[in-house]
């Protein structure tokens, strides 16, 4: 950070995301496509590039290809101001394994803080969708003297036991308790159908991150995890506090996207981000020049809409050709829709082909999927449900380059 302190970046990107499936079987999680151009890496690291912390290295770990390649194609900073992006396969510096979680990977990567030497780590998971100025939180940071602050958002008690919970102290700052996706956690003093979720980004006083990785790696029975370990430690010990997502103000937002904030693990949560976008006035606004979510999504001609084909209601990327009717739905770089063709509230990945004739409703279909002429997908739910993946919510999904049936 020009003229501040110096804080490196460090974004977690190794989980197998095994919700998605089948969006995520040769690819990370973070890698997947989102919102019709971006991956959802994107969106950590615009917030952390536009909050000016532009030194990050991206910790990877299972199938990493396509998300190695995006950052290292997208992700390209000033060497002059010595700036990076960067991403950090698992190395097994500390011997012949993968990392054993979380905290295990930044300990096996402890050789990036001691090349920066950074006065504060900001740790921050990779597959959220939301704005953020880690500044604010940074500041607070700083201002409390806390080893660590942990960023929180109210969410219904009911969704506890998704994430991990806070408790706050009396004075709304200090972290009285820390669990790992409870599944009957205490209400808020004054607020009991609400609880603090962790967001998953951490902020470190450096030497407090260190000790903390140290002595949970000599711990045997320890997940090895930040919420399941570092952050129960560090609260144990008062050194935690309490970060409020409500109070972090984005430049260019707006009234109705203040505070979004979506963890997209499972299939209904990234369809239901989806449709968070495409509204006149979206819950989440892509459009926002104060404050833009960078990507890159190659060298494509604009969109073309041609015999009498319409779009209402939706995202159409460059490269599309529409031909039939698609309504409420994403679609990605390169989609065609054939005449007579339907889609609505669908979500279509990179040169998707919906056929003459056919129609898809409610589904999300990955990157080269392929509908032929007159087929359906969506429209039969108990078929749909012997053919192909089928979310709790009714949201169906086919794999890359698949063929609906």
């Amino acid at each position: 950070m020009r003229g501040g302190p110096s804080v490196l970046g460090i974004v977690l990107a190794g989980g197998e995301g095994k919700r998605l499936m089948p969006l995520t079987t040769d690819r990370a999680k973070p890698a997947v496509t989102f919102g019709g151009t971006y991956r959802l890496v994107d969106f950590v690291l615009s917030n952390l590039v536009n909050g000016d912390i532009m030194r990050v290295c991206v910790l990877t770990q299972y199938k990493s290809h396509s998300l190695d390649r995006h950052v290292t194609t997208t992700w390209r900073m000033s060497s002059l101001l010595g700036n990076y992006v960067t991403p950090v396969p698992a190395q097994q510096r500390l011997g012949p394994r993968w990392y054993l979680g979380s905290a295990d990977a930044i300990l096996q990567s402890l050789n990036l803080v001691q090349d920066e030497q950074p006065d504060y780590i900001a740790v921050f998971g990779a597959d959220h969708v939301y704005r953020m100025d880690p500044r604010q939180m940074l500041e607070q940071h700083i201002d409390g003297g806390a080893g660590v602050t942990v960023a929180g958002i109210r969410v219904p008690r009911s969704e506890a036991s998704s994430f991990g919970v806070i408790t706050p102290g009396g004075d709304g700052l200090q972290v009285d308790g820390f669990l790992e996706k409870p599944t009957d956690p205490p209400g808020l003093p004054g607020d009991p159908e609400h609880v603090f979720a962790s967001m998953g980004n951490y902020l470190f006083t450096t030497k407090t991150l260190i000790d903390a990785l140290q002595l949970d790696a000599e711990e045997p029975d320890s997940v090895h995890d930040m919420g399941g370990s570092i952050l129960p430690m560090l609260t144990a010990r008062g050194q935690a506090q309490l970060y409020d997502f409500d109070g972090n103000r984005v430049p260019g937002e707006t009234a109705r996207d203040h505070g979004y904030w979506r963890d997209v693990g499972t299939l209904d949560s990234y369809y239901e981000a989806h449709m968070d976008l495409i509204s006149d006035q979206p819950a989440f606004n892509l459009d926002n020049r104060q404050w833009p979510i960078y990507t890159h999504s190659g060298q494509l001609p604009p969109a073309k809409f041609c015999a009498g084909g319409i779009a209402s209601e939706s995202i159409v990327s460059p490269g599309c050709v529409i031909r039939g009717q698609v309504t409420r739905s994403v679609l990605s770089p390169g989609v065609v829709v054939e005449e007579g063709a339907v889609v609505q509230g669908a979500v279509l990945h990179d040169n998707v082909r919906v056929g003459r004739g056919a129609v898809v409703r409610g589904a999300v279909l990955d990157k080269n999927a392929e509908v032929p002429a007159g087929a359906t997908i969506g429209v039969n739910r108990e078929r749909d449900r012997e053919l192909y993946t089928v979310s709790e919510g009714g949201v169906i999904a086919l794999g890359k380059g698949r063929r609906v049936v």
